[in-house]
This record gives structure tokens, C-alpha cells and sequence, in this order.
């Protein structure tokens, strides 16, 4: 089979496609034949040894694929070869073949395409994580999403629609913001021609949005955090900007708010029935029309770096995918 492959910590440019013998699942394993791998910010960090996870060279990036189980491994009664699923691999998806525990791979439906599956796990999880369960947002509550255009961006716009909530979008573009109202979202900030901070107190009346949402980081942080509302929810999502920032904690003082931290892939870990329960509701929100997952661009396996170059340069919009 080919893969992707980081043999050595550097840009996107500098991944190989190499041919690798097929995959073999050890005991509670499935491999799997990858029709589809979707492309996040953590991938690009990870190549770059600028992650929190860090495997041991060389190694295939890549960590949510959707595809047709080709073997699985002793104890595995759930799933048969043939069957379709979407998995979280954390890493190994860029390539032919993925390999990846049972437990961490959904049934998926006929008819549901691959590249769609493919996009949501991460993305919506993180996301579902972050606004349900980190910040509890309510309806008819307020929230600010910075970074909207990108994929965990759209996720959090439609999941903050689908609860109830008045969603602010901020982007880096008028063509970015289309898309993001187009999602559901009630009003936009385009943070590359306007004021932050003048935009947001426009917007709300003065009062600041109950929840912010912050894939970004950086130059955004502080103008937001200092705009956010009585008794607001910052959700610390990523740091997409490259630069992770300092907030002066007197400004969570003054405004009685909360700092909240969001690692979804811990979090599934840890708590895999809530987790479940979260996929559970947005099954049923996708069934309902309220969730509906962009996929802005397909690229073969050899122009993974390509995507990846995107994805760092902050060019992509909803989600990309990996087509081996």
C-alpha cells in the first residue's frame, strides 16, 4: 500500500509518498481501507514537532479516515470485512490503508459519502464538546466564533444554531463569512478590515457575547476576551494563529468569566458514554438538517503536503480531505 510519510519533523513540502507492506490488525483491531482522510490543524503541527502528541519518527499523519473495513483482528465480533465505518486513528490516515482499535470506529450508513464522514468526527466532536458540555450555551444566549470559516469554526456555528443561540461569526474574509452565514450564522466581523473589540460591542448591545469561541488564538484573544459578557464562557479551543496567548488574568476578575479549556480526544477517551451521547444527538441533528458538514476541496494522496500547506496558511474553508 502507499502512505504519507514524515520521516523527519519539517514543513508540509517535506512528506514523502512511500509503498509500505499491507496492514495486519493485532487483537481488538480493524484495518482499514481509507476512501477517505480528513486534513486538521493538528496535523500540521504534528509534522512540524510543534504538538502536544508526539509519535516517534517516521510515521504516517493523519487521525479520522472513512472507508471499508478490509480485516479485523481476534476479538472483533462488531464489525466484518465489507463493512463501512468512520474511525479516529490518531495518526496513520493518510494512506491506502488505516489501521485503527474497534471501539474507535462508527458504522456508517449507505448512501452517506465518504468524505463527508470523514470530515466530521474531529471537527464536530471537538465541537459539540466545546459548546454543549464546556460552555453549556443556552438558548437565546450569545456566541462569538473566531476562526468561523474552518472546520471545527462551522461545527460550532450550526451546533450554537441548533441549541438555540444568536451566533456572531468572525473571519478573515467577506468571502468567508458567506459561507459562515450561509451555516446559520446571525452576524459577521470581518477581523482583517474591522475592529474587534468596536464590532463586538456593536453587535451586543454593549453587553459582550455569553460564549466565546477560540480555535485562533494569538492577536484575537485578548481584544475578544476583554469584549466577552458577565459571567462569560472563553472556550480555549487551538491555537490556529501559531501563537499561544498571554491574557491578563484580572480580566476574568472583572467580568466574573471563565477560562475553559476543550481537548475533545482526551475527553472521548475518558468519558466515551458522554461522548457518545454527544455523537447520538448530532446524528440526530444531521437527520433534522440542522448539521451539515462542508467539504470545500478533495486531494489525492500525493498532494497531501499541498493540503496541508493550505491548512497552515489558513486558506481553507469548512473542511479538506484526503482521497487515496
Amino acid at each position: 500500500m502507499r502512505a504519507i510519510r514524515c520521516n523527519q519533523y519539517g514543513p508540509p513540502e517535506s512528506l514523502v509518498v512511500e509503498a509500505l507492506p499491507d496492514l495486519t490488525p493485532q487483537a481488538g483491531e480493524v484495518v482499514i481501507d481509507v476512501k477517505a482522510a480528513s486534513v486538521n490543524f493538528p496535523d500540521v503541527l504534528i509534522i512540524e514537532n510543534k504538538y502536544q502528541f508526539k509519535p516517534p519518527l517516521p510515521f504516517t499523519p493523519g487521525s479520522e479516515v472513512a472507508g471499508i473495513v478490509r480485516a479485523v483482528g481476534a476479538g472483533v465480533s462488531q464489525f466484518q470485512p465489507g463493512a463501512r465505518v468512520v474511525a479516529f486513528t490518531g495518526q496513520g490516515g493518510f494512506a491506502e490503508q488505516a489501521v485503527a482499535p474497534a471501539a474507535a470506529c462508527v458504522p456508517l450508513a449507505d448512501g452517506i459519502d465518504f468524505a463527508v464522514a470523514a470530515a466530521f468526527t474531529l471537527a464536530y466532536g471537538t465541537s459539540h464538546h466545546a459548546v454543549v458540555d464546556r460552555a453549556a450555551l443556552k438558548a437565546g444566549e450569545t456566541m462569538l466564533v473566531l476562526g468561523a470559516a474552518g472546520g471545527v469554526g462551522l461545527a460550532a456555528v450550526e451546533i450554537g444554531k441548533a441549541l438555540g443561540a444568536r451566533v456572531i461569526a468572525a473571519a478573515s474574509s467577506d468571502e468567508k463569512l458567506a459561507i459562515c452565514v450561509k451555516h446559520g450564522a446571525d452576524a459577521t466581523i470581518n477581523y482583517s478590515t474591522e475592529d474587534l473589540r468596536e464590532r463586538i460591542k456593536a453587535l451586543t448591545d454593549g453587553k459582550g457575547p455569553d460564549v466565546i469561541y477560540d480555535p485562533v488564538g494569538g492577536v484575537y484573544a485578548e481584544p475578544a476576551f476583554r469584549s466577552i459578557g458577565w459571567r462569560g464562557r472563553y472556550l480555549v479551543v487551538g491555537f490556529a494563529n501559531g501563537e499561544i496567548p498571554r491574557l491578563p488574568l484580572n480580566l476574568a476578575l472583572l467580568k466574573g468569566a471563565s477560562l475553559v479549556g476543550v481537548f475533545w480526544g482526551d475527553f472521548a477517551k475518558r468519558e466515551p458514554q458522554h461522548n457518545a451521547a454527544a455523537f447520538k444527538q448530532m446524528v440526530g441533528w444531521i437527520g433534522e438538517g440542522k448539521l451539515r458538514p462542508y467539504v470545500s476541496a478533495r486531494y489525492p494522496l500525493e498532494e497531501t503536503g499541498r493540503a496541508l500547506r493550505e491548512m497552515a496558511e489558513r486558506r481553507v474553508v469548512g473542511k479538506v480531505v484526503i482521497t487515496p
